[in-house]
Formats: structure tokens, C-alpha cells, sequence
């Protein structure tokens, strides 16, 4: 079998929570389990977080899929649903749904509910994604309060700019004024305004990659922020080659060799969710040691330098991320970020995915 895996270490999952009620004790907590919880695989996630007021989700299937996994705390669809048909879903399985345009409350209006939903009405202040017209949500709020088929309502919106050094001063201002002279729950913090704006925790907070292990500020690193890898990917080297001064290794001859270089041949690729943008020098683990990759990663393979490691050889442990070199570090060598490299693991059919409760 191909040495590649994931592994996802279920009891750093629950430290990351324990963390986020830390920081916003007075708050509820909704799990953001979207892109099958960042490559982490969405059911062992929620059962990791089964402590959690809520999942947030972005497909309908995957939270259909979590109530009948017997999942009865709060699920939220990010997106609200699509179709009309998917309200009525929504109303028997106690689905509730972010409301951020005038068709979805159209097919709330048309739909035959007998159970009135549960939403969370979103306004664009500032993020210009989705959402209401902040400053036009009073007659909207009072219409939907007063909606014989909504039941409990509460305000949203979601921040552009909390992880940067614009802060979150303006959309706060304009997310207070929704809410003023108002009693409706709220909900807007995300990762970063978690570890950073205090003041804006509310009754819900909604943490993402945080939970996850990987940091949503590009200048601070997680161990900063105390929070636990989750996902190790590792695999190892099954071949080894030994360049003489002036050789190349991979495609595109992206690495030539100045001096004898022993190279590990990993099985690990772009296909595998490994970006191929990383560059020579973006860091890895051999056997427990730091080293560097080499050359232009190919879809199957990538290449390390094992040159002062004359014990490394084919079978050596290689660790791409994880616990040892963070995923954050990686994906900036790649010019990314942590997101992009979790998220790329689940759209791989090929890396198997582990679990486990704490290191081994």
C-alpha cells in the first residue's frame, strides 16, 4: 500500500474547542465543519465536537448527514438553501439557514411549512459578499420577525478584515446600528476576531480553522496562539538518487545540483492535496529531522534533500505537516495559506484519512 496518510488527532480537535470556550466563555459555540471540516472528514469531526452549541455547514447533504448521524445540536446552513424544495427539508429536519437574499425569503413565502424555521438573517457590512443592505434592516427585520413561518431570527454578518491590521472597528459600527434598540442573539465573530476582538464574541461565535490547528493570522504562529495541530500528513521515501554537481532532478530541471547531493524520492504529489507552487526550500521532516524539498513537485512525487542525513534512505518517515512543521509554515512557502492545503486534502480521493486521540 502507498505510504501516504493523514492523520487527524481527535484529542487536539477537542483541546482547539476547550481553547475557543476559554476566550469566549460567555458565548456559543458553532463548529464551522464546512469543506468536510477543513480535509479533517465531517462526522469524527462532530463527534470530536460533540461538545459544541452547534455545526455550521455548507451543503444541505452534510446536514442531512449529521442528523442522522443522531447530531441534535443546532445545524446551520452558511449559504441557506438553493431551491425551494430544500425549505421544507430544512422545517422537518430542524435545519436552520442564513437568509441573505430576497429569493430565499421568497421561498420561505411560498413554501408549505407547517414548522416555522429558525434563521440567521445576514447583512454585508463591509465584506461585500453576501448579505442585506445593512443600513436598510430595520423594516426587514421587523417583516421576518413577524413572519408566521420564521420563528427565532438572529443577526449576522461575517468580518473581511479581522485577521489584518484594519480590524474590525467600521463593520462593527455598522453591525451595531442593525442591532440597536434590538434583542435578537448575534452572531459575527470568526477565528480571528475570536483570539483578538473581545467585544465581539456575542451569544454566538463561529469558529473555523482555529479549530483546526492552523492559524488565521499570517504573522503569528499557532503555538502563539495555543492551539494544536490536527492534521499530520506524512508518507516516506521510497527511492533514493544521487546527483553529482550539475544533475537535475523532476520536471522541468527546476533544481540542478552545486555539489553530491542525495536526494529522497517521497511518495507524495499535487494529486495528494500537496501544492505544487511549493518551491525548493519549503521545509519537511525526515525521520524526525528538518530538511528541505527540492525541485518542481510532480503529481505523485516530490523530492527532499537528504544530503547530511546519511541514515535517511528509502522508508524513512517524512512528515509534509503536522506536528513538527505546522501547515502554516508550508503554505507560506507556497504563497498560501493553511486553509487552502486542509481544504485540498478532502478533495483528494486518494489519501487515506486516520484517526486518533493524542500523539502516540
Amino acid at each position: 500500500m502507498r505510504p501516504l496518510q493523514v492523520t487527524v488527532d481527535t484529542q487536539a480537535l477537542q483541546q482547539n474547542f476547550f481553547h475557543v470556550k476559554k476566550l469566549a466563555p460567555a458565548s456559543k459555540v458553532m463548529a464551522v465543519l464546512k469543506a468536510n471540516a477543513y480535509g479533517h472528514g465531517l462526522i469524527e469531526s462532530a463527534m470530536a465536537l460533540k461538545e459544541a452549541d452547534g455545526f455550521a455547514v455548507l451543503n444541505l447533504a452534510d446536514a442531512i448527514d449529521l442528523r442522522e448521524h443522531g447530531f441534535e445540536q443546532k445545524i446551520l446552513l452558511l449559504e441557506g438553501f438553493f431551491a425551494a424544495d430544500e425549505v421544507n427539508i430544512c422545517a422537518n429536519m430542524n435545519i436552520e439557514a442564513v437568509i441573505h437574499n430576497h429569493e430565499q425569503i421568497q421561498m420561505i413565502d411560498q413554501s408549505r411549512i407547517k414548522k416555522p424555521l429558525d434563521i440567521h438573517l445576514k447583512f454585508n457590512t463591509g465584506m461585500n459578499r453576501l448579505g442585506f443592505v445593512y443600513d436598510k434592516s430595520s423594516p426587514l427585520i421587523d417583516e421576518l420577525l413577524s413572519h408566521n413561518k420564521i420563528n427565532n431570527v438572529t443577526l449576522m454578518t461575517h468580518f473581511a478584515t479581522a485577521d489584518e491590521a484594519a480590524g474590525i472597528d467600521q463593520q462593527m459600527q455598522h453591525f451595531l446600528s442593525i442591532c440597536e434598540g434590538r434583542n435578537q442573539l448575534r452572531s459575527v465573530a470568526n477565528s480571528a476576531a475570536i483570539i483578538r476582538y473581545p467585544e465581539s464574541h456575542m451569544e454566538w461565535v463561529r469558529p473555523g480553522i482555529m479549530l483546526y490547528g492552523a492559524s488565521p493570522f499570517t504573522d503569528q504562529h499557532v503555538d502563539k496562539l495555543q492551539l494544536k495541530p490536527v492534521m499530520t500528513m506524512s508518507s516516506e521515501i521510497i527511492a533514493v538518487q544521487h546527483l553529482k554537481a550539475g544533475q537535475s532532478v523532476g520536471y522541468g530541471s527546476m533544481f540542478q545540483a552545486k555539489k553530491n547531493t542525495r536526494v529522497g524520492i517521497v511518495a507524495a504529489g499535487y494529486a495528494d492535496g500537496y501544492p505544487r507552487h511549493a518551491p525548493t526550500g519549503t521545509p519537511v521532516i525526515v525521520d524526525g529531522a528538518r530538511t528541505k524539498t527540492l525541485g518542481r513537485v510532480s503529481m505523485d512525487m516530490l523530492y527532499v534533500d537528504i544530503t547530511a542525513m546519511p541514515n535517511a534512505g528509502r522508508g524513512s518517515n517524512v512528515e509534509l505537516w503536522g506536528k513538527q512543521i505546522s501547515v502554516d509554515e508550508v503554505a507560506a512557502h507556497a504563497g498560501t495559506v493553511g486553509y487552502e492545503l486542509l481544504c485540498a486534502v478532502s478533495a483528494s480521493i486518494r489519501v487515506p484519512l486516520g484517526y486518533q486521540h493524542g500523539e502516540k
